[in-house]
């Protein structure tokens, strides 16, 4: 699947939702998504924990 075709799917699933649940259902869905895909990148590999784990508790800047 092409990713001008994943978009386009994903924006009209969000507006479906948005329609059918609002502004708040909307943000839900869009935050429960965000950590779905975080999890998703951990578990497979494609974001390393321990470096995650150092940037948000400020041990080592990104750079």
């Amino acid at each position: 699947m092409s990713s001008t075709l994943s978009g386009a799917l994903i924006g009209a699933v969000l507006a479906a939702v948005a329609l059918q649940f609002g502004f708040w259902g909307f943000v839900l869905v869009v935050v429960f998504a965000a950590v779905g895909a975080l999890v998703a990148a951990l578990v497979t590999g494609r974001i390393d924990r321990n470096a995650l784990t150092d940037v948000l508790t400020g041990r080592r800047s990104s750079r």
